[in-house]
């Protein structure tokens, strides 16, 4: 996702939302729901999608790459999930009530749940799962200081918290937090994860972590008459291109990461559908601040000042993206209008001159191989970068490899998308700022003691014009020290067969499936 997985035009402030929520049943503005669905919706048949790459787990507390992330949201479910504008919805809970100190959450569960196997869910089986969650930690840890847990009756889950945390809700929304039964249903950890339970629309038929993936619809799915198909198939397609070409032959009913320069091809072929929503999603460049030559920040400053940012963006994505300064994208609030370092290349030769390598040095770009846009990104920057004696090589290897080589810090820059996974900014800044978190500033290894400091700040600081302020203050720094280089903020695309309905994206890059059909 990873990056995540890490995806927003929120609705007020999430304290105000977290007052109350009624009950409400899945509806157009729900996850993965339909508005443009043409006739009434066909049952059966086999949702074939086109996917970059396999799934390699689906213990949700130790995930966070969309390959695995966009799999497990299709078996488990949180208390609570977002709409398409990121605002917080019921989902799992039917409602909340949130105490006026802010300390205390009570979620009433839906009537009824069932797991995929049939048993009931209850609010035991919430809190083994946040419990669980909170002792593996993970990746995407519930940050959240909660004090404890406790199942008050089958379907009431009450949270306490030591202090108020304002992106809590936003926290819980994430596929991390999803829902399984109390004891792993009696099983191992291992076993369990190998044939997951969950209550999400979808259930694990056969599962090959280097190739594909078949769900078979959950018969006892909350969404009465959901999933209307019968079968959904991951199929591993790496290149974008053949994910293209076998998607107008008619071999895969969708796909995914629909690159921009085939978008208005595809919205011409009378046989395929489009659909595109806005991302939290921010293409970057990523520097091993471990690296010699990265841990100069004159270099990295450098560098940032010899791209034309509005340039590389027209040029990858034919204006289907919009040019940003900062790591969280307009879709999620407080995104700040920030003074970024950029297209200046006599400024850019200043500030490497008042670095350790005033000559310049080679260094390598690692890329995924089988992203046209990315290898097209890599040489733009590359070309750059030459006036000011620097050479870069591009490296590109299979998508998997270059996962695990920049888990390992084994890179020296990349490129990469920084993905919320949830609507409230703290999100993307606790990932890609923290350096003693999972991601160690998202692998970069980037420290900043009053950024860390203005974190904590925002995480407690209720949503208003004080909160707003320290999240400028933190991406005003970013974009001077420039640990990454935003580009630009893309959109979700997904394509599919004309005789496929209901094919949309989430803001977050998902698609749940369970509102797609299959034309006769």
């Amino acid at each position: 996702m990873t990056l995540t997985r890490l995806t927003s035009r929120l609705a007020a402030a999430l304290a105000v939302l977290a007052l109350s929520a009624c009950a409400a049943a899945p509806s157009a503005t729900t996850p993965g729901a339909s508005t443009s669905a043409p006739a009434t919706p066909q049952r059966g048949g086999t949702i074939t999608y086109g996917r970059a790459a396999a799934v390699t787990s689906f213990d949700l507390n130790n995930q966070i790459t969309a390959n695995n992330a966009f799999a497990i949201d299709k078996v488990f479910e949180p208390l609570v999930s977002f709409d398409t504008t990121g605002k917080i919805v019921p989902w799992l809970a039917e409602k909340w009530d949130v105490s006026s100190d802010q300390l205390t959450y009570a979620f009433t569960l839906r009537e009824g749940l069932q797991f995929s196997d049939g048993t009931p869910v209850t609010a035991r089986d919430a809190k083994f799962s946040l419990e669980r969650h909170l002792e593996v930690e993970g990746p995407l840890p519930l940050q959240a200081p909660i004090a404890g847990i406790t199942a008050t009756d089958d379907r009431t889950l009450t949270i306490s918290l030591k202090s108020a945390y304002t992106p809590f809700l936003s926290e819980l929304s994430g596929f991390s937090n999803g829902i399984f039964p109390a004891g792993f249903g009696g099983r191992s950890e291992k076993e369990f994860f190998a044939a997951p339970v969950g209550t999400g629309p979808w259930v694990v038929e056969s599962w090959d972590p280097s190739g594909d993936t078949t769900f078979r619809a959950n018969p006892h799915y909350w969404q009465q008459g959901k999933p209307y198909a019968d079968t959904l198939v991951y199929k591993v397609v790496a290149d974008d291109t053949q994910r293209i070409q076998q998607l107008q032959a008619g071999q895969l009913s969708g796909i995914e990461n629909v690159a921009p320069a085939t978008i208005a091809p595809l919205k011409a072929d009378p046989n395929v559908t489009v659909s595109e929503l806005g991302s939290w999603e921010v293409e970057q460049v990523f520097f091993n601040t471990q690296n010699a030559y990265f841990a100069d920040r004159h270099v990295r400053r450098a560098i940032a000042l010899s791209l034309d940012r509005d340039a590389l963006t027209q040029a990858v994505t034919f204006g289907a993206a919009q040019t940003v300064k900062t790591l969280i994208p307009p879709t999620i609030q407080y995104a700040a209008d920030v003074k970024a370092l950029d297209n200046d290349p006599a400024a850019a030769k200043e500030e490497l001159a008042a670095s350790a390598f005033p000559q310049g040095f080679t260094a390598t770009l690692l890329i995924a191989s089988g992203n046209s846009v990315r290898t097209q990104e890599a040489q733009i920057i590359q070309e750059a970068v030459k006036p000011l004696g620097i050479t870069l090589k591009i490296e590109s290897v299979e998508l998997n490899d270059f996962r695990e080589r920049f888990f390992a810090y084994k890179f020296d820059a990349m490129i990469n998308s920084g993905q919320s996974d949830a609507p409230d900014p703290d999100g993307l800044i606790a990932f890609q700022t923290d350096p003693e978190g999972f991601s160690k500033s998202y692998w970069t290894h980037y420290t900043n003691d009053r950024v860390t400091a203005l974190a904590a700040q925002g995480r407690a600081t209720p949503d208003g014009e004080e909160r707003a302020r320290i999240y400028a203050e933190i991406q005003q720094i970013l974009a001077d020290d420039v640990p990454y280089i935003p580009l630009y903020n893309t959109k979700n695309v997904v394509a599919s067969l004309a005789s496929v309905h209901g094919l949309t994206p989430r803001i977050n890059g998902s698609v749940l499936f369970q509102d797609v059909w299959l034309a006769p």
